[in-house]
């Protein structure tokens, strides 16, 4: 696509990660026939500064019945939810009988402690397996995608909601038109939309390009929500800076007038200016620095197998279908990946076709080295793995650049 999908302005590509496959698809051995592959590029909008993927992946291919990724998955990510879904119940879902609707809940892991508290809820997912186990949680959910025709009748049925939110999922919708048109017809005129997902900002300053995948449509900024926000007739009111997921933002977007942006909005906007967050000679270095990580981290690998070191890889993340499929990783040079996702197990990479383990394998025996895929949970899995580096092991890492731990 060589325009917007937010305001129809030029898009210039800056960035081309190359011939992608699905990044939640795990295809069984020797079933790896007519998997889907697409070309995963990016650009800046001219005119919003909006970042885009300028190739679409139809939805119903990545988001299936058997969608591998469960949020409760990490104690850091749980922790998270649990603690935003307590500050929402004490803000936003303080009036008589409120109502909260959350895009894309997943396994119900934010919704399960609003639901403790007794308030009403509702989630939309369109992955059927993931809204059984938040189901399982008591937690309500709607199998469906979200847009305007699910938040007309969620409106219709439930009434209206007082808190739309969405973490890790608005990002994921190429047509944000239908989304804000839904979202019109939903909130209460007083209501909100929080939204949290991977800031722009981090990824060009982390040189995290494994953050572009094909389930990330967009890319945010300050500026580019605010200017999304403004087209359809909403107002950027508030953004708070989150560690998790390699860095987010959470924004929060109301109906014009409603609510007083806040100073965070304007020394956001401020620091991404002075940044030139927008300026397409940032972004072109941002793809230098890619390849140069591409470049250095194929040369340790390949060093590593020359000296005979055994090399596995940790966590089966989506992000990690980017790296191996933009770097060319296969069997050759990581022996396995280990991940404590059962779907996952006994299967093989997207597109690369490297074996995925349970984590059983990781201790036996340890390996000399470990790539990190799942390097935004770097903290807490180095804690548990302890006695790999007891045992002599060492972590190697590619965000911000490649470097051994």
């Amino acid at each position: 696509m060589s325009t917007c999908r937010i305001c129809e302005g030029p898009v210039k590509e800056f960035l081309d990660l190359g011939r992608q496959p699905l990044s939640d698809a795990f295809p069984e051995p020797g079933g790896t026939e007519g998997e889907f592959f697409f070309r995963l590029a990016v650009g800046l909008c001219a005119s919003c500064t909006m970042v885009q993927l300028v190739e679409e992946v139809p939805r119903e291919k990545m988001f299936r019945e058997d969608y591998p990724y469960h949020s409760s998955g990490s104690s850091v990510m749980r922790a998270h939810f649990e603690a935003t879904a307590r500050r929402f119940l004490e803000t936003e879902l303080t009036g008589p009988d409120p109502f909260v609707v959350e895009i894309g809940c997943n396994d119900g892991v934010m919704l399960r402690t609003v639901s403790d508290a007794g308030v009403r809820h509702l989630g939309v997912d369109p992955s059927a397996g993931v809204a059984e186990v938040a189901r399982e949680k008591g937690v309500r959910v709607r199998t469906a995608f979200f847009e305007e025709a699910t938040a007309l009748d969620i409106a219709a049925t439930e009434g209206r909601a007082d808190l739309v939110y969405a973490a890790n999922t608005l990002c994921h919708i190429p047509y944000l038109d239908s989304i804000f048109r839904g979202l019109d017809a939903l909130l209460k005129p007083d209501g909100v939309f929080v939204f949290e997902d991977p800031y722009l900002g981090e990824i060009v300053d982390r040189t995290s390009f494994d953050q572009i995948y094909d389930e990330h449509f967009y890319f945010f900024t300050a500026r580019s929500v605010q200017a999304m926000a403004r087209g359809f007739g909403f107002e950027l009111v508030d953004v708070e800076r989150l560690p998790v997921h390699g860095g987010e933002v959470r924004y929060t977007v109301a109906r014009r007038g409603a609510r007083t942006p806040s100073d965070a909005v304007d020394a956001l906007l401020v620091e991404e200016e002075t940044r030139r967050l927008a300026d397409p000679a940032t972004l072109d270095r941002f793809a230098d620095a890619v390849a140069r990580t591409r470049d250095e981290l194929v040369a340790l690998l390949e060093r590593l197998r020359d000296e005979g070191r055994r090399v596995v890889a940790y966590g089966a993340t989506a992000k990690s279908a980017t790296v191996a499929n933009y770097c060319g990783l296969g069997p050759d040079l990581i022996a396995y990946v280990t991940d404590t996702t059962p779907a996952k197990q006994n299967r093989l990479t997207p597109g690369s076709h490297i074996p995925v383990r349970g984590p059983e394998a990781f201790s036996a025996p340890y390996p000399d080295y470990a790539l990190l895929f799942a390097w935004n949970h770097a903290e807490e899995i180095m804690a548990k793995e302890e006695d790999f580096r007891a045992a002599g092991g060492r972590w190697i890492l590619y965000v911000p650049d490649v470097h051994l731990v």
